[in-house]
């Protein structure tokens, strides 16, 4: 009920920024049954969105639209002052540069109604410094990072800054919930936020692994997908570990196996990344595509993720 109310009194969404990543954020607005005004000072900014929005929709259509959800909904202006002026939400997905966020941050805080949360889709840049030159509201400026591509991934990464209020933290991840997302709450800012570190933790050990001729680039891939990666799509590591532990359950796990995963963890090392590494992995990717484009694996992946999300879905309660 919460979120459905945050949901209604969201109904503007402003799109700063509108790449690959702006525009899959404009689709998942638009599919939630939200008016979304974008911009962008690119040239071809407006043909490009619309384009990136079209070849979204199939695959939010087979999610399920909101009620009144329409591409018709998508407005776009040249002038973002303009735009943020009428939002509620603002979902910023300028390039990656610090300096150039915080301009776009402390103008997007002039021209901002004072209630009006603005976002940002950062992944590597902390809300300190993209905050740092708003002079108005700087309370209102929270990180929104999400997996891409946004239309797709449900998960939200929400960090604040220093100078972020509480209360806007609990709304954005209200807001985030109410379009069926998945927000998760980061408490300290850390360089990745928490799911690229996971994706980089685990890569380490592939590039060591692969490094050392223990394993071909083709089977370090299944053996995640095939592997771990299945339980992972189902529920995550902790509570894995609780199954792992039988009847006993996680309080079993601890006590019986822990010293040996830690003594696992103790011998894991940084591989020496060399161009003779790299071209390695890029031979064994290009393998492994087997003349696929890029375009056409995304596409067959999209269609797994969904159909997974939807067996999620249909599971109901029996999982977290």
């Amino acid at each position: 009920m919460a979120n459905d109310m945050v949901h209604t009194q969201i109904r503007n969404v402003a799109i700063v920024g509108t790449g690959l990543i702006g525009a899959s954020w404009a689709a998942q607005y638009l599919a939630s049954g939200l008016d979304v005004i974008a911009t962008d000072p690119a040239t071809d900014a407006e043909a490009n969105l619309r384009k990136g929005v079209d070849e979204a929709w199939e695959l939010l259509t087979v999610i399920g639209l909101a009620s009144g959800a329409s591409r018709d909904r998508l407005t776009f202006t040249a002038d973002m002052k303009e735009a943020v002026s009428k939002a509620d939400f603002v979902q910023e997905s300028v390039p990656e540069r610090p300096l150039l966020k915080a301009k776009v941050f402390a103008q997007m805080d002039e021209a901002a109604p004072p209630d009006t949360i603005l976002a940002s889709s950062a992944s590597g840049i902390t809300m300190d410094i993209i905050q740092s030159s708003c002079k108005q509201h700087p309370e209102r400026c929270v990180i929104g990072h999400p997996f891409n591509p946004p239309h797709v991934i449900p998960l939200v990464e929400v960090a604040g800054g220093a100078k972020t209020s509480e209360g806007v933290i609990e709304r954005a991840m209200a807001f985030y919930a109410s379009i069926g997302k998945k927000p998760i709450r980061l408490r300290k800012a850390v360089p990745g936020h928490v799911g690229n570190r996971l994706q980089a933790a685990l890569y380490r050990e592939v590039l060591y692994l692969i490094q050392q001729g223990v394993v071909s680039v083709e089977d370090a891939d299944i053996a995640v997908c095939y592997g771990p990666g299945l339980r992972w799509g189902v529920m995550g590591p902790s509570l894995q570990w609780h199954l792992g532990g039988g009847p006993g359950g996680i309080q079993h796990f601890v006590k019986t196996f822990m010293d040996g995963f830690v003594g696992q963890m103790k011998k894991l090392e940084m591989p020496e990344v060399t161009p003779a590494l790299m071209q390695t992995v890029i031979d064994g990717v290009l393998k492994e595509a087997n003349g696929q484009s890029v375009e056409q694996l995304a596409q067959a992946e999209n269609k797994l993720v969904l159909e997974l999300l939807a067996l999620r879905a249909k599971a109901g309660r029996t999982l977290p």
